[in-house]
């Protein structure tokens, strides 16, 4: 049998258990209550204010003109170029070279020793001059018939012969006197006098100064199938950019890379690149032709794919943004080609366009249409 204290102190924590759910409960019920009511207010106030608009910048989808094109590493070479070289041997007298200077066409450059061949030359013009004596003589004598015909064709055989000697003497001391073919600017120069030269020593090269350069580099073989002789092409080098006019193509495809070589000639450019430096070329490989383009700003990537978001009138009369899926191409400095999914004229979102989510109201105050 329970003592009635051990009744008594049960009685009390029963009593406890049952105080302590009631507050709990009364917490729990006044907690619902506050949430309810803030839930409440939040929405009278929603309804009070209207629903949030973004605000972004918006911009129409336009067409523009568009080739496809390939890139290639050209090489500028001079319109005239050489390798100057002297013909016969000689010991070098005078040297008028300088690397760097322009020359003029025509211009001496390189002088070689001609003692012997000018001492030659006074001896087979004396025998010119002997031989002119004896023909006129023949000649006279023919008239008072003291000479054969035979004999004044053998005078003139003669002179004809020394004069020759004459002319060839003359000629191999031009060719030991090296000029500059064309105006051109003079490469590395390592020459001095007194130094003897073969035949075919390289002197020096000589770079044709000229108000164009040549522009050389090569395609695959199927972009060659679609360039032609005039055709443009945009040449870059040192940040600036000019058209080139397509000049020659080779008649041959080269075996091991299955690539042709081309040149362009580049006049558009001042001062005109070096020659031998490298310049990029953009040839196009295709016809240009109306494409769709978009801010790059307004195209966004996500898991299933490039969309923007178009911009229209939703059924409640209000702005409201639409996910758009599409097929984007190549960038066109700060547009983007649109393939399929927006159609020119179509507005799309373009600043701001991070901000939106599908039916979104899009502040029309504050959108602006790019031009």
């Amino acid at each position: 049998m329970t003592p009635p204290s051990a009744q008594h102190s049960l009685r009390f924590r029963i009593l406890g258990t049952i105080l302590l759910l009631v507050v709990a409960v009364a917490a729990a019920g006044s907690f619902w209550l506050l949430k309810q009511n803030k839930k409440a207010q939040s929405q009278a106030a929603a309804q009070g204010h209207g629903e949030m608009a973004e605000a972004i910048e918006g911009a129409d989808a336009r067409t523009r003109m568009f080739a496809r094109s390939t890139t290639a590493i050209g090489t500028v070479r001079a319109l005239q170029s050489i390798d100057l070289k002297n013909e016969l041997a000689g010991t070098v007298r005078k040297v008028q070279l300088e690397t760097g200077r322009v020359v003029e066409a025509g211009a001496i450059l390189v002088e070689l020793d001609v003692a012997v061949e000018q001492a030659e030359l006074a001896a087979y013009e004396a025998d010119a001059r002997l031989a002119a004596s004896m023909l006129a003589r023949m000649e006279q004598a023919l008239k008072d018939q003291g000479a054969s015909a035979a004999d004044v064709d053998r005078a003139r055989a003669e002179h004809d012969r020394t004069m020759a000697n004459v002319a060839r003497t003359k000629a191999v001391i031009e060719q030991k006197v090296v000029r500059a073919p064309f105006r051109s600017r003079v490469g590395m120069v390592d020459l001095h006098p007194g130094q003897y030269l073969v035949p075919g020593t390289t002197i020096t090269t000589l770079q044709g100064v000229d108000d164009a350069v040549h522009v050389d580099f090569s395609v695959t073989q199927e972009t060659a199938t679609r360039l032609e002789i005039g055709q443009q092409v945009e040449v870059t080098a040192d940040e600036r950019t000019a058209g080139a006019k397509i000049v020659a193509m080779d008649a041959r495809v080269e075996a091991t890379t299955r690539n042709t070589m081309v040149r362009a000639l580049l006049s558009g450019l001042q001062p005109l690149p070096t020659p031998g430096a490298s310049v990029r070329v953009r040839v196009p490989v295709e016809a240009p032709h109306e494409v769709v383009v978009v801010p790059v700003s307004a195209l966004r990537r996500g898991p299933g794919g490039d969309y923007v978001f178009a911009i229209a009138k939703a059924q409640d009369g209000k702005l409201r943004a639409k996910t758009r899926r599409v097929h984007s191409g190549a960038s066109l400095g700060d547009e983007i080609i649109v393939i399929e999914g927006v159609k020119a004229g179509e507005r799309v979102a373009a600043l701001g366009s991070f901000k939106l989510r599908e039916d979104v109201l899009v502040d029309d105050k504050t959108l602006v249409t790019k031009q």
